[in-house]
């Protein structure tokens, strides 16, 4: 288990004791630049800037367990490097290390026709496929709902785009056989709650989804093994879908003949059916009034200017990134009149239709306060949205994205 002593010890120089206990110490809050000013002023105050093993300085929501995301600058390239990926994990019991040479993952349930178990090097012997996929957490932007909601406050930065590599897991699913009559399939990492009334972290995705060429268990991040903190030495990557079922440090995959009804899908990680478009999760639907989240919804995010930044008048540039759940963006405009007018911007590299597409365009700026904009469409005709769609978790924030700038 991951220990705050342990992150003190590894943390490097800006760790401290502080009275009997151990903490970090905070870090000025002018020195998070990019702390949006539409997040909650207890998560304003609480916000600082830590270093984990093996990481740049991430913006701390909580400790226990850590969640940790990526400030706005760290988006500046359209591939997220390891050590500026965001943190998510649920559950505080961390396993401290996983000895990738004695793991090894059971695959089985009433839904295979057998069992398999498979070790790290197994894995390796399956064909290996290569995606490039953003992984965001359903409640990336919740802090900016208004009014606010229950949850972890992310800003901006509970995402990352990585190029993942591993095996598909229709064929580990083959292993065991996999019976016509088969629904989802359910998942398991080796993290786990400290409480024993607490539920453990356990999804399950359709088979149809499951089987798809692009959802892989990866071994690799980034042309590197697995980082630990990313789920190490196995994890589920199911691009176009939000981080919710990219279960880490993988222990079980399980075909079921009937819905899971775990705690994190039946009662968790559900939207209303009918309020946003996307891929309905329509087995899990037999068991509640909603539906699971699925597909990620079209979004974008400049990440030049800054929030407050100080511009000369005349022409500027603007870059940023825009995503979608896996349909491929086909167009981002810009303003620099706060949604006045509208120009097109200028699409960069297309890395895949799972992967961050990078945009520029260029402005007019006057003296003044002015606002910048952008809004992203994808191939599919879904566009960014004007107006918040509320729901009770705070998920799918994608109101166009804005900086306030000043000209001088």
């Amino acid at each position: 288990m991951i220990t705050r002593r342990h992150l003190l010890e590894t943390a490097g120089a800006g760790a401290a004791l502080v009275s009997a206990g151990l903490t970090f110490p905070k870090i000025a809050q002018a020195e998070i630049s990019t702390l949006d000013a539409g997040l909650p002023a207890g998560t304003r105050g609480e916000a600082v800037m830590e270093r984990l093993p093996g990481k740049q300085p991430l913006i701390k929501l909580t400790y226990r367990p850590p969640n940790y995301e990526s400030p706005v600058d760290y988006f500046k390239t359209p591939i997220t490097p390891n050590d500026k990926f965001f943190v998510r994990y649920h559950l505080a019991d961390i396993p401290e290390k996983i000895d990738a040479a004695k793991w090894k993952l059971s695959v089985g349930g009433d839904g295979a026709k057998g069992t398999a178990e498979l070790t790290l090097a197994d894995l390796k012997k399956l064909p290996a496929v290569e995606v490039v996929a953003v992984n965001q957490c359903s409640g990336n932007r919740r802090g900016l709902f208004l009014p606010h909601v229950a949850g972890v406050e992310w800003g901006n930065g509970a995402m990352g785009c990585a190029r993942w590599k591993g095996a598909r897991l229709k064929d580990i699913l083959a292993k065991a056989g996999l019976k016509a009559e088969a629904v989802e399939v359910v998942i398991d990492g080796a993290d786990g709650p400290i409480l024993d009334k607490t539920p453990d972290f356990v999804k399950s995705i359709p088979v149809s989804k499951a089987i798809e060429d692009t959802t892989i268990v990866a071994y690799e991040m980034n042309d590197a093994p697995l980082p630990h903190l990313h789920g190490a030495p196995a994890r589920l990557v199911v691009p176009g879908w939000t981080g919710t079922y990219w279960m880490k440090h993988l222990v079980s995959i399980r075909a079921v003949t009937k819905p899971f009804e775990g705690f994190w899908m039946k009662s968790a990680y559900r939207i209303p059916i009918g309020k946003f478009p996307g891929a309905r999760f329509t087995s899990q639907e037999s068991i509640g009034p909603n539906t699971p989240i699925t597909e990620m919804m079209v979004n974008s995010l400049i990440t030049t200017p800054s929030e407050g930044a100080k511009l000369k008048s005349g022409k500027s540039t603007v870059s940023g990134i825009a995503w979608d759940g896996g349909y491929g963006i086909r167009s981002v405009e810009v303003s620099g009149d706060g949604g006045k007018t509208w120009q097109p911007a200028t699409l960069g590299k297309d890395a895949g239709k799972f992967a961050f597409r990078p945009w520029s365009a260029t402005v007019a700026v006057a003296a003044g306060a002015q606002k910048i904009m952008a809004r992203a469409t994808s191939a599919n005709g879904q566009g960014q949205t004007t107006e918040l769609v509320q729901n009770p978790a705070g998920y799918h924030h994608n109101l166009y994205s804005s900086v306030s700038v000043t000209g001088a």
